[in-house]
């Protein structure tokens, strides 16, 4: 099962094996990790490969404890009144009902008391739900939790009983080979030098973004997706066949520009704009390194 689940992953071997270890013993967990880092791919081969929903829930200040468990649908209650019949379940129930993951998005934006619904479910694997009655939770339910911790903006601070609930994984950027492997993958286009190109280079800028001393949080992998597919378009617009023709660097930068310049964030004492960083590492890359490379 191990070896299938893999399939689906572009490298992660280890993460794979944790989150696997965890969620086969029962626990629930909390990724912690910036955007763009499998996390969701993951648990996309992990319910697949067991047969099980994967219900998508994203954290914010308006996701009250009803939004999460469930509500009776008004229409018939006017009619009927409150009935078991009537209540529509949310995805926390539903989770819970069918022995899926339930996987919140931004755990840490949640209201308080959304949070301590949430904890009910997973200390006792049941819930009550008034009107209702009891919802016992499948073997397989699980409650998986993701966390950006770069991202400060609208968010709280997790209780000690919060965390003393949730096992947590901390899952940083891949490494560059494993990107590569993921943009060729994802990219799409003919084979050929262009292409190749193209994905070493837009690897290489994106991971740039992560070291640039003004940039708070760089790109993820996404960017650099991006940046190819789009220098692709460009590269076939003004008849570019490889990436010797003078104007290549060119259009990688015109790339950049649009794939990376909204998923970069400054730093706020930085006085730069997200197109001056993305000019330096262009001129890093394509300038100043060939040039150090050059004979004399």
């Amino acid at each position: 099962m191990r070896a299938r689940v893999a399939a689906r992953i572009v490298g992660r071997e280890d993460e794979l094996d944790l989150v696997l270890a965890a969620v086969a013993a029962g626990r629930d967990l909390v990724l912690e990790g910036p955007p763009g880092t499998s996390k969701t791919t993951i648990l996309k081969a992990i319910t697949a490969e067991w047969g099980i929903p994967l219900l998508f829930v994203e954290g914010n200040a308006d996701l009250t404890p009803a939004k999460i468990v469930g509500h009776h649908n008004p229409a018939r209650v006017l009619r009927e009144d409150y009935s078991a019949d009537n209540f529509v379940p949310g995805p926390l129930v539903e989770a819970m009902e069918r022995g899926g993951f339930l996987y919140i998005e931004e755990f840490n934006r949640a209201p308080e008391d959304t949070l301590n619904t949430l904890l009910t479910a997973i200390a006792d694997r049941t819930i009550a739900v008034p009107r209702v009655g009891t919802v016992t939770a499948a073997p397989t339910f699980r409650v998986i939790a993701s966390m950006n911790p770069y991202d400060n903006v609208g968010t709280t601070r997790l209780s000690t009983s919060v965390h003393d609930r949730l096992c947590r994984l901390a899952i940083g950027y891949q490494d560059e080979p494993a990107e590569r492997d993921i943009v060729a993958l994802r990219a799409g286009g003919a084979e050929g030098e262009l292409r190749t190109a193209l994905v070493a280079d837009g690897v290489a800028v994106t991971r740039a973004t992560r070291a640039h001393p003004d940039v708070r949080q760089g790109s993820s992998v996404r960017g650099a997706i991006d940046t190819v597919l789009v220098a692709l378009q460009l590269a076939e617009l003004r008849g570019i066949a490889g990436p010797g023709d003078d104007r290549y660097a060119p259009t990688v930068h015109d790339a950049m520009v649009v794939a990376l310049s909204g998923r970069i964030h400054l730093d706020e004492a930085a006085e730069t704009t997200p197109e001056r960083v993305l000019r330096e590492i262009w001129e890093d890359r394509f300038v100043l390194t060939p040039a150090a490379a050059a004979p004399g």
